[in-house]
């Protein structure tokens, strides 16, 4: 079967061909043998990938693809939509992983035998790395063609099932290519790339836990040979997991494609077996009988149709009927009632929970019995919604209550950044782990002004039982408070002076230049510069260049999810350009920021010195005018086409004139950025010393 099923839009065709979209819509007008749409609409049609590459090929404009992308092109235009696409790679994916020599046997022959053996052969992998739900018949498995009813089922269900030949036979030629792929990346390399590129593809769809996090969370749990994750999203807590022998995994979501995706994923990155499981966890719990030693959960926050009219008269909740408004607290007695005797649950949760009077009955019969032991405030930024400070909580099922229980309470605030890539993970890190496991050992934790300190129980039960850890802990010691701020504002006179020094000179009036003009695409073209766009992730823990670093001039400060995927590094006398949001903003990489991954939405130019100065190129990609022709007003985020930025031709040594002038004024700007964080600094300090008294008015 040839891959004509396979569809790619003007984008993917512009992708293969290494050209901007308009020149995909010059070619569909001026050549009338080009491929007629078999897909899409009117305003956002579709292609047959293989008439499209035979065409390319034909005029000589078929770029060198890779097989990565190829591949990726493959999934993203299957007939059947990606989520099925991508179930059947990873099934796949997950054969060549524990059986290789069953794959090579079933793909030695044609489409069509293949189809027909894969099923026999993926049952007899899928089986013993999945079974079935407890408690659940497998002819009710979701069946990975993802033809499913997407509302809530009734009853729990096997995440995955081995998907019949016909249902196949379209997805050969991915199939092959997702093979080819695994024999250069491994398997579940492949299947990480090609899922991680589905969920950038996708970002509204799926709320993902940020890997940083996750591995907080496992790490607050402890060692555990059977977890369980009720609402498993894309995984990440699980596989943040420290993987031991006879582990198992449980699984479970509501989203039937998210569930299956979910397990392949983990059967993939771990030898533990995985119980997966699709379904509505508080209504249709696919683990009842479970009692795990760990649980850790990233539920959906502010649910109303969590099934308060149902549930009403359910075991789980020991520690009172959560409110129609407290969905968060069902979820923790979910969790709670999955544990054994002395089992760790660590949940992530919004800032609400811990202070809404609809929940302080739950919240004071929690800490009565010992079940609650800490409540942490995450920095801004830790994980969506990333404009709240989430908290975790982490809960132990009670062996018997504490006859002085007291309760952990820490706040990390403090190490939220200015990047949009997140906290400071390393202090976060060492700031919680440190004050729990110190906690867990002694039962209480000396005060660590302004981080952490336990508090007796008895003390939080009031009225409101308000256990937002900003209301508890004492503000960190304000010692040396007049002389700290004496140093910022030395360092602030000596930054205004430096900026006086490095203002522009006056403008002199001249004529408007008239010169040849070429863009960023015709110089990628010709070798004068080297075009990569920034990764979806990757497996070198380095800092992330993101988009908002280059905008507000800061150090990296990002992470990407960790992958297989080659991350792109950042060399001092490159360029980077944001390509959202519309601003005439390109910088050029210092020996500081050297070494750095690529962020998502930048784009990185690398000129050849022997061509082109990178201070004159940066300088001229800032040009309003040149910015403004260069990018699209289609949607509601302005996007720009590097390709397009206009450079004028200019001899090196008059690049090297302009470059000159641009770096000075990038050096003022900077300036002026130190000048404004400095003044708000000694501002703020000045309020808060005056304010807390260790700052005299006169």
């Amino acid at each position: 079967m040839q891959d004509n099923a396979t569809e790619v839009t003007a984008a993917g065709i512009a992708r293969l061909a290494g050209v901007g979209r308009a020149a995909v819509s010059n070619w569909r007008r001026r050549h009338a043998d080009f491929p007629k749409p078999v897909g899409g609409t009117e305003t956002s049609p579709s292609f047959a990938l293989a008439e499209v590459e035979a065409w390319l090929r034909d005029q000589g404009k078929l770029a060198e693809v890779p097989l990565r992308e190829r591949v990726w092109q493959q999934l993203s235009g299957h007939p059947e939509g990606p989520v099925t696409a991508l179930t059947h790679a990873g099934c796949v994916l997950l054969l060549i992983h524990d059986r290789p020599t069953v794959w090579l046997d079933a793909s030695a022959g044609s489409d069509a035998r293949l189809a027909a053996m894969l099923p026999g052969a993926l049952e007899e992998v899928l089986t013993p790395r999945f079974g079935a739900a407890p408690g659940v018949n497998t002819s009710d498995a979701v069946n990975s063609s993802g033809a499913v009813n997407t509302s809530p089922p009734a009853s729990p269900r096997a995440a995955v099932h081995a998907p019949l030949g016909p249902e196949l036979l379209p997805s050969v030629p991915l199939l092959r290519g997702a093979a080819d792929l695994a024999a250069e990346l491994g398997a579940r390399q492949t299947f990480e790339f090609l899922l991680g590129r589905h969920l950038d593809a996708n970002p509204r769809q799926y709320t993902l836990t940020p890997a940083d996090l996750a591995g907080l969370m496992a790490d607050l749990a402890g060692p555990a040979r059977t977890v369980l994750d009720p609402a498993c999203g894309t995984g990440a807590l699980l596989r943040a997991v420290t993987a031991r022998a006879d582990q198992e995994l449980y699984a479970q979501d509501s989203a039937p494609e998210l569930a299956g995706l979910t397990a392949l994923r983990l059967a993939l990155h771990t030898r533990a077996r995985v119980h997966g499981a699709t379904g509505d966890t508080l209504r249709a719990d696919a683990h009842p009988e479970l009692r795990a030693d760990a649980v850790l959960c990233h539920p959906p926050f502010n649910e109303r149709n969590w099934g308060h009219d149902e549930l009403a008269y359910d075991p789980r909740w020991e520690y009172g009927f959560p409110a129609r408004t407290e969905s968060e607290l069902a979820w923790v007695q979910h969790a709670l009632a999955r544990l054994k005797d002395g089992g760790t649950a660590v949940l992530l949760m919004p800032p609400a929970a811990a202070s809404r009077r609809s929940g302080r009955r739950i919240r004071a019969d929690l800490l009565r019995r010992g079940a609650l032991r800490a409540v942490v405030a995450l920095p801004v930024g830790a994980a969506p919604p990333y404009n709240i400070p989430l908290h975790l909580w982490v809960l132990r099922r009670p062996e018997k209550a504490p006859a002085q229980p007291e309760v952990l309470l820490a706040d990390t605030g403090q190490f939220a950044t200015e990047g949009r890539g997140g906290p400071d993970w390393r202090a976060v890190r060492e700031t919680v782990l440190d004050a729990w496991r110190a906690f867990d050992r002694a039962g209480t934790l000396q005060e660590r002004p302004g981080l952490a300190r336990a508090l007796p129980v008895i003390d939080l039960l009031d009225d409101d039982v308000d256990l937002a850890p900003a209301r508890h802990l004492p503000p960190a010691a304000a010692a040396d408070g007049a002389e700290a701020l004496t140093a910022v504002r030395e360092r602030l006179g000596e930054t205004l002076r430096l900026t006086t020094d490095l203002t522009p000179p006056p403008a002199d009036t001249a004529q408007p230049a008239r010169w040849p003009l070429t863009t960023i695409g015709e110089l990628a073209r010709g070798g004068a510069l080297v075009m990569r766009t920034g990764g979806n992730g990757g497996h070198a823990r380095v800092p992330v260049l993101t988009d908002h670093d280059v905008l507000a001039g800061t150090a990296p400060s990002g992470t990407l999810p960790e992958s297989d995927e080659e991350a792109v590094l950042v060399e001092p006398g490159d360029v980077v350009v944001p390509v959202l949001g519309g601003g005439s903003v390109a910088r050029v990489i210092d020996d500081a920021s050297g070494g750095a991954a690529l962020g998502r939405s930048l784009v990185l130019l690398r000129p050849d010195p022997t061509a082109l100065d990178p201070w004159f190129l940066a300088g001229f990609l800032r040009g309003t005018a040149n910015n403004r022709q260069a990018s699209s007003y289609a949607s509601t985020a302005t996007r720009l086409d590097v390709r397009r930025l206009q450079l004028p031709r200019l001899p090196l040594d008059e690049q090297r004139r302009y470059g000159a002038r641009f770096r000075a004024l990038d050096e003022f700007e900077r300036a002026l950025r130190r000048a404004g964080r400095l003044g708000d600094q000694l501002v703020r300090g000045m309020y808060d010393g005056l304010t807390d008294g260790t700052v005299a008015p006169d």
